[in-house]
């Protein structure tokens, strides 16, 4: 994947959107790569005995995600919004496989 040009780097908005643009198929790349660990869990979870949602470390990950973006400097709400679209879709995922709870 090609570097990033630091934000204060790009000297207009074209050079900007650029990047934005490359940063935001990195993003879509990391979400496939989850949703392959997404899929091995919906394998490796019968063996366990284990359901697709399990609230206890949803909300594990959700308070994860708060306190990392927090001290990486991004509003926790925000990335709390995020995570639990992405839980439940991932769930949803799993589902399909497991069957629902």
């Amino acid at each position: 994947m090609p570097t990033l040009t630091p934000p204060q780097d790009c000297l207009s908005m074209q050079e900007l959107r650029v990047q934005i643009d490359r940063l935001d198929r990195q993003l879509i790349a990391m979400l496939v790569t989850r949703a392959g660990y997404i899929d091995r869990a919906a394998q490796l979870k019968p063996a366990e005995g284990l359901p697709a949602r399990i609230p206890d470390r949803v909300e594990e990950v959700v308070q994860r995600v708060r306190a990392g973006s927090d001290e990486l400097g991004m509003d926790p709400d925000l990335a709390e919004q995020l995570w639990r679209i992405l839980i439940d879709w991932s769930i949803a995922r799993e589902e399909r496989v497991l069957g629902p709870d």
